[in-house]
């Protein structure tokens, strides 16, 4: 029988993983040399370093994570080793375009801007970058693209920008993997220099990775005056976050931009399929049986000049990003060696959180504009005669 070592904070693992072996599951954090020492299967998320200090006296033969970044995983060594390794990539892809828009209807209250007709620069255009682009559009916004290595590849249209042509942006999302060299490196990719020379209304959002944006620039930003805002979901250091940037961001999340149990099973999935195809099985777990398709149903009414709001109101509803915003600061009341465990416990207790799909709006036939708008934005619709 397969024994298979796995993070606890993967959802259903029994259900999903049981029927190939014995699963042992314990804090990803925990998962040390030893702990895999017998283990022939072992399937992580984003906190657990996968490389070999971990594996390289273990007899394991299969590493999946259940996330969509893989900078915590060294694919190289695996597969020099020959162990079949799988991602979840794009699994919690809407997760994070949906964090971006709560953001932006929280910036939109509290700095008193509307968000239709501003500019948004996103950086990386692929699962996270792509879906945002549509949201930005339903809600208004005109999007400008910068992604380097889908601007050169073969095909590629002229839709894509320079990063320097994202400065007068208003405001500017990060989506872009942790890499630390190379002609596309993103360590320190948004830096003091590029700050600088932002435009002064501008508001930063970054749910990509910590180590992308330059915190201390951002924090130097954000007190000069340079910057209007800033949302931080990804920090350096992890679990040990910086209380000068938690301190000076607007919004400051735990790293659960994508944590919609939608994309989290979603991640089970793509790694129990790639389980059952490594041994030559047939996938006989399905996590879209798991949830149940609607949560909550509204009705929206709404005269032109209240669309804005409206869709606003049913972002909030959906997802009320100000209650992660204010579980993190709880931290800051706490001793230096209590916040990094404090950190971990919102992400392993985090509330389940359904994407926008689970949420159906009722909408008058007649409003053809809201319907194309909330259908951007995720939502299911239905259209009523009035």
């Amino acid at each position: 029988m397969l024994q298979i070592v796995a993070d606890e904070n993967i959802p259903h693992l029994a259900e999903a993983f049981g029927e190939f072996g014995e699963v042992y599951s314990c804090p990803g954090r925990q998962i040390t040399a030893s702990t895999v020492e017998d283990a022939d299967v072992l399937l992580v998320r984003s906190v657990t370093r996968v490389g070999a200090d971990l594996l390289r006296a273990s007899p394991v033969r299969f590493v999946g994570t259940a996330t969509a970044g893989i900078d915590h995983v060294d694919t190289q060594w695996l597969l020099d080793r020959g162990i079949e390794f799988a991602s979840a990539a794009g699994s919690n892809a809407e997760s994070v375009a949906q964090y971006v828009a709560a953001a932006l209807i929280e910036f939109r209250s509290r700095l008193g801007r509307p968000l239709r007709g501003s500019t948004i620069g996103i950086v990386g255009v692929g699962h996270c970058g792509s879906r945002v682009e549509r949201i930005a559009r339903a809600l208004g916004m005109e999007p400008l693209l910068c992604d380097p290595p889908l601007a050169r590849a073969p095909g590629s249209s002229a839709r894509f920008n320079a990063l320097d042509e994202l400065r007068e942006c208003d405001y500017l999302t990060l989506h872009v993997p942790l890499t630390m060299s190379g002609a596309d490196r993103t360590e320190g990719l948004i830096d003091s220099e590029f700050l600088a020379s932002m435009n002064p209304r501008a508001v930063v959002i970054n749910a990509a990775r910590g180590g992308v944006l330059d915190e201390d620039a951002l924090v130097g930003a954000l007190s000069a005056g340079k910057l209007s805002g800033a949302a931080i979901d990804a920090w350096i250091g992890e679990p040990s976050i910086s209380l000068d940037t938690l301190r000076a961001a607007t919004i400051a999340t735990p790293h659960i931009a994508g944590y919609s149990i939608d994309g989290k099973l979603r991640g089970t999935q793509l790694i129990h399929e790639a389980l059952a195809r490594f041994l030559g099985r047939e996938p006989a777990w399905s996590a879209f049986e798991v949830l149940p398709p609607v949560a909550v149903e509204i009705r929206l009414d709404a005269k032109p000049c209240d669309r804005a709001s409206v869709l606003a109101g049913a972002i909030q509803g959906a997802y009320p990003i100000a209650r992660d915003d204010a579980k993190l600061r709880e931290i800051e009341n706490l001793a230096r060696g209590e916040r990094a465990s404090k950190f971990d416990r919102l992400r392993r207790e985090y509330p389940q959180r359904r994407e926008f799909h689970a949420t159906r709006l009722t909408i008058s036939e007649s409003d053809e504009a809201l319907r194309r708008a909330a259908a951007g934005l995720g939502f299911s619709v239905v259209k009523i005669r009035e």
